[in-house]
């Protein structure tokens, strides 16, 4: 069990978050939400807000990713491992959390379900295995709401797939050039309607067959479970960045 100041707490994951924590026994002693509104816990509009006896053991952020500047100089200034759930960070960004890590703990992944980085795992054995021989297209849905596209798992599909290739080109958009397909793409498409929680489908296409690895969350509860376990697990390691697969290969 963990004492967690939460981030993004009065958005959807935050929602997910709160009830999840309840349910597991984790305590959100505090949240940010940069508009206030109410909680069961204290809410403040900015992490320097929060005041100095509210203790915790660890941060989980399910906001924005410009929020993240200031909620790494708040870490770090606390000591506290921070557990980084959003997606769309800029290079600026993803250097901060570089810098944060030489100081405290952070795990980032732009998906926490653990069956999404078990496909991912799947995904880079099976390009491996199958080689040039094989076409990949990257397939992700979500609903209507979403703003960044393709979405963050998709993109890190992409770079487990391409990690284990000669060559490879991502190719987001076909309709403006007519040609051949080029064996090195990976073919990345973004669908985007209705309430779909997410949806990833990884299809390889040989010569006369197909394999298709897909996953499917069914609610929001998936991402929040993942987000807890890290936040269980990330207080007891030494400064450092960390992701899912080394959270998982010590389940």
């Amino acid at each position: 069990m963990a004492d967690i100041i939460l981030s993004g707490c009065l958005g959807r994951m935050g929602h997910a978050v709160s009830a999840a924590a309840l349910e597991r026994g984790d305590t959100i002693v505090a949240g940010i939400d940069m508009l206030g509104g109410n909680a069961p816990y204290p809410v403040y509009t900015a992490p320097k807000l929060i005041p100095d006896d509210c203790t915790a053991d660890v941060i989980i952020d399910f906001s924005h990713h410009t929020a993240l500047p200031a909620l790494l100089d708040f870490a770090i200034a606390r000591h506290l491992p921070v557990v980084i759930a959003t997606t769309g960070h800029t290079p600026d960004e993803m250097a901060a959390m570089k810098r944060a890590s030489a100081r405290i703990p952070v795990f980032f992944s732009r998906n926490m379900s653990l069956g999404i980085n078990l496909l991912i795992e799947l995904c880079r054995r099976a390009a491996s295995t199958l080689g040039t021989g094989f076409d990949i297209e990257i397939i992700e849905r979500h609903h209507n709401r979403k703003l960044d596209a393709p979405s963050g798992t998709a993109l890190m599909i992409a770079d487990a797939v391409a990690g284990v290739r000669e060559e490879s080109e991502y190719v987001y958009d076909r309709h403006a050039v007519r040609r051949q397909r080029d064996p090195r793409e990976i073919g990345i498409h973004a669908v985007r309607g209705g309430t779909i929680v997410g949806e990833h489908e990884v299809m390889f296409a040989g010569r006369d067959e197909v394999l298709t690895i897909s996953h499917s969350a069914t609610s929001r509860e998936v991402f929040a479970t993942g987000a807890l376990a890290a936040a269980a697990w990330l207080p007891n390691k030494s400064a450092g960045m960390y992701a899912m697969p080394d959270m998982v290969r010590e389940l």
